[in-house]
């Protein structure tokens, strides 16, 4: 039975007092909840701040994350994801909506730094920055390298003991950056900058020791992959040890498993040097013993095309033939004629007393005018056949040692044998030799024999014949 209007005994609430009191009393008995669901309904304005619904299969309920805590977040929200979250049950007053306000947040099933490096990781590749392509060659002998590290880390001084024992004249340059906590990205990205703005680089090393993912998470972040793939110098990744691999380990132009690996990379030891140079000049030697041995064929083979008796021979064969041609030539002349005088006398014969004066005309036109090509032709049949002819003649006379002889050098002949003298033990001293020059020949008596300039007692060159 209710209360009559104007009753005294009867407390009325405005919306704004139920509201309020709702909101203290959620407040007041869930301060600190956690709460399972998948997120959907996400928006995230221009403040920054995050509103999205919880839901599982019967509910949802009302969430939002406001932008100081959502800064803290290393994955980004989205749709379907499934969460566990930390906060307070409460209620927005003026629309009277039950809300959870949500401090803390992370992926169920997986941790929030995998999902984090996952997201960020399809994003750069989406982009081409995984792209072999993009990836540049480490410089094989790199005079100056630059270092992005921490000053008092392990890792620089595993990189400075193996750069001092594989090459001590490499200069290397410093820009010191914290690699692990609050900030640390940022340092290390601005030290990326910073190097290559320095004209005389030619390499970067960019690292740190092992540790835990959260200590490596500096180098998963954003800011240093935009830093690695704008950097105008090779990069050379060196984080952790070789089971850790970053982000900026996919950006980089080439990851090495630890620091020291690194600085083992970057420059080459004398030793490899010297093995190198090495096997160049072996190579080198036996090249140009091959090319020497070639010329040693060539020069044979042209020795061999240059011998008189050869060259005789070939212009021999050459007038034989151009005899043959000149000799067909007339002969199909001389049948033509024939051919022509028969066929003049046939029709001749065949001519009434009428027309025969008038035909014989005509038929000696015509046989004057076959007369006259056949006699063309055999002349352009010559002419091809002295032309073919004064070109092997050219070619031969080109490789006939005539040639030489004229240039003032001259060939020694055994008149005995026929045969060319072409050592000093060949002839004995007092015997005839014929000189054949470019012009003409001298016979000549030897009076005095010497071997070769650097010849010694013994050797078989100085051997008589």
């Amino acid at each position: 039975m209710s209360l009559p209007a104007g009753d005294p005994q009867r407390r009325v609430f405005s919306v704004s007092e139920i509201n309020r009191v709702s909101r203290l009393l959620l407040e007041d008995s869930f301060t600190d909840i956690w709460i399972e669901g998948e997120v959907s309904n996400l928006r995230v304005p221009s403040s920054g701040h995050l509103y999205f619904a919880l839901k599982d299969a019967q509910a949802e309920i009302a969430a939002v994350m406001f932008r100081s805590q959502a800064a803290l977040l290393k994955f980004r929200p989205e749709n379907g994801l499934q969460v566990t979250v930390n906060g307070r049950i409460s209620l927005y007053e003026p629309r009277g909506l039950y809300q959870i306000s949500v401090q803390w947040m992370e992926p169920r099933g997986r941790g929030a730094l995998y999902l984090a490096f996952e997201q960020l990781k399809q994003k750069l590749a989406a982009e081409g920055l995984f792209e072999a392509a993009r990836k540049r060659p480490i410089p094989a002998l790199p005079r100056r390298v630059g270092i992005v590290t921490s000053p008092s880390g392990a890792a620089l001084r595993d990189i400075l003991r193996v750069l001092e024992r594989r090459h001590a004249g490499v200069s290397v340059l410093l820009a010191p950056a914290r690699v692990q906590g609050e900030g640390a990205a940022q340092e290390i990205a601005e030290a990326i900058g910073l190097l290559n703005g320095v004209p005389d680089l030619d390499v970067l090393i960019v690292g740190r020791g092992g540790g835990s993912i959260e200590d490596l998470w500096p180098f998963n972040e954003e800011v240093v992959a935009r830093a690695v793939a704008a950097s105008r110098l090779p990069v050379i990744s060196a984080v952790g040890h070789e089971i850790d691999v970053t982000i900026a380990d996919w950006v980089a132009d080439l990851r090495a498993p630890t620091p020291s690996a690194a600085a083992e990379m970057v420059v080459a030891s004398r030793q490899e040097m010297l093995d190198r140079v090495a096997g160049l000049t072996r190579r080198l030697e036996q090249a140009l013993r091959l090319r020497a041995a070639r010329a040693r064929s060539v020069l044979d083979r042209l020795r061999a095309a240059a011998d008189p008796a050869r060259v005789r021979e070939r212009l021999q064969r050459v007038y034989q033939r151009l005899d043959e041609l000149r000799l067909r030539g007339a002969r199909a002349a001389a049948h033509a004629l024939e051919l022509a005088h028969a066929r003049w006398r046939a029709a001749h014969d065949r001519l009434q007393p009428g027309l025969r004066r008038e035909r014989l005309q005509r038929n000696q036109a015509s046989v004057a005018e076959q007369a006259r090509r056949l006699a063309a032709g055999a002349r352009r049949l010559l002419e091809r056949a002295r032309t073919r002819h004064a070109e092997a003649a050219r070619a031969l006379q080109s490789l006939s040692p005539l040639q030489v002889l004229e240039r003032g050098y001259a060939l020694c002949v055994d008149p005995r044998s026929g045969a060319l003298v072409r050592a000093w033990n060949q002839v004995q001293q007092g015997a005839a030799v014929e000189v054949r020059l470019g012009r003409g020949s001298l016979d000549v008596e030897v009076r005095d024999r010497r071997p070769p300039a650097g010849a010694e007692p013994g050797d078989d060159r100085m051997e008589d014949a």
